[in-house]
């Protein structure tokens, strides 16, 4: 039995207890680790906590040129990345692949970030008492960063922990989803290539009921969550003098006005993305709005795409709805879908389960009280209802205590920037679906989508705090 390795400051290990990781689709195989033992945790840590120095005065030439390797290194492989991905969560390969380019990009921003984070010069004579001043305002290293990361994107929320941390001169310790750490361990692989310095970075599986104890260590003064709500509020509530970010997820919300002229361009999107991965997105679509005057016509363009849909084998490049993660969270998706037809709700697509499958499923006349409409279903199922109004659908997109992205379907550029205003949202994505991101923007959310943000910057930019060098006597 091959095992694949963890990463312990850098250098692989492995320990007695090993668990084996299998495909949601079919069970197969797709390979086996071991959790950190607890002594190789302490080490990783503890070695991270001792380089924080060396690896917060690293040259930016230095960090730009290990994140570059990454970058390229992860390009070469990508099609060997790509297969273990599907192997081991069961999303399709199209993807997949779609997910290693962006991870190629995710450590290219990075790099050119760490070339160009430089801090700011401030005049200080705005005042008299100022006269000859001038203040350099840096941006340092608030120490490690304990980075903890979901399994519907194994490789690129990954790689938005570990790049800016790289970028930003803060060593990292990630703890990846027990239900898809291969990906993980192999871009440590790529890591343990590069002239990082012993420390900078480890790669630990630890079982979730375990990771209470790294959330408290005090060497990790730096906790960066991706995943549900009630565990990263808890993590927040639990360290309260850390500094904590938190990406909690959403219930996505797409508005069509009357104005969209390309219907079947909407109607195409929507079907996509909301099933897309079967649904195990953030910021799929999971609610949308249109206008009466085209209600109905969307509706039957959307049912007919979500009818096309290739659902099937994920290593089948036709195939664009894979299984959940496992059958215990499909099962949940269908009893939501049950409980909705149950209350009203019209059955347009789908509506059924096999296994780990859920059938893309469309939904009309949900009430706004039901958990496909309140919660984050995190499967392959869209409601659909009709507004008279933008601000009818701007009100509703904000009842939900949500707020990560919202999709504005409209060519009218004075609603735009109105919806950008009113929506209570991180972004606002305006003629497309909210799940388009881009990895060097800002990306996050407000109300219980969490705090902080990712993107290259700005998460870099969360990894440390300013200091302040006043120079004086200048002329």
């Amino acid at each position: 039995m091959t095992v694949t390795p963890y990463w312990i400051a850098g250098q692989p290990g492995s320990s007695a207890d090993t668990f084996e990781v299998r495909s949601p689709y079919d069970g197969a195989l797709a390979g086996t680790a071991s959790n950190a033992a607890p002594s190789d945790v302490d080490t990783a840590v503890r070695r991270a906590n001792d380089a924080s120095h060396e690896v917060a005065t690293l040259p930016a030439h230095a960090r730009a040129a290990a994140l570059d390797h990454v970058s390229r290194r992860l390009a070469e492989r990508a099609e060997e990345v790509a297969a273990l991905i599907t192997a081991e969560s069961g999303k399709p390969i199209v993807f997949s692949r779609a997910e290693v380019a962006r991870g190629v990009s995710t450590f290219r921003w990075a790099a050119e970030e760490a070339r160009r984070f430089s801090g700011e010069l401030q005049r200080l004579d705005t005042d008299p008492a100022g006269t000859g001043r001038l203040a350099l305002v840096r941006r340092v290293s608030r120490g490690p960063v304990l980075g903890i990361t979901p399994f519907n994107f194994p490789l690129n929320l990954v790689a938005h922990k570990v790049a800016p941390a790289i970028a930003s001169g803060s060593p990292i310790v990630l703890k990846p989803a027990p239900a898809t750490p291969l990906t993980a361990l192999l871009l440590g692989e790529i890591l343990a290539e590069t002239e990082l310095p012993a420390g900078s970075w480890s790669i630990l599986p630890v079982p979730n009921e375990a990771a209470s104890e790294l959330v408290d260590d005090p060497r990790l003064p730096v906790v960066s969550f991706t995943g549900s709500g009630p565990v990263g509020w808890s993590i927040r509530d639990r360290v309260p003098r850390k500094h904590v970010t938190l990406e909690l997820g959403g219930n996505a919300a797409a508005i069509v006005c009357p104005d969209w002229t390309d219907l079947d361009y909407a109607a195409q999107r929507i079907a996509t993305f909301a099933t897309y991965q079967g649904g195990q997105s953030c910021i799929s679509v999971q609610r949308v709005y249109a206008h009466r005057e085209i209600h109905d016509e969307l509706v039957e363009r959307v049912v007919a795409y979500v009818g096309k849909l290739g659902v099937g084998a994920p290593a089948d490049p036709a195939t664009g709805v894979g299984p959940l993660i496992n059958e215990a969270a499909a099962q949940r998706v269908q009893s939501w879908v049950d409980d909705a037809v149950a209350a009203g709700a019209k059955v347009l697509a789908g509506g059924t389960r096999d296994g780990a499958y859920v059938a893309p499923t469309v939904l009309g006349e949900a009430p706004e009280t039901a958990a496909v409409n309140t919660e984050e279903i995190f499967g392959p199922v869209l409601t659909i209802a009709g507004v008279e109004s933008a601000d009818e659908a701007f009100a509703r997109v904000n009842a939900s205590r949500f707020g990560l992205q919202a999709g504005v379907f409209t060519h009218d550029i004075q609603l735009a920037f109105r919806a950008a205003s009113a929506l209570q949202v991180g972004g606002v994505v305006v003629g497309d679906v909210p799940s388009y991101r881009a990895d060097q923007m800002p990306y996050g959310g407000v109300k219980d989508s969490g705090i902080g943000r990712e993107g290259l910057r700005s998460a870099m930019e969360d990894f440390t705090e300013p200091r302040v060098l006043v120079l004086t006597g200048l002329g």
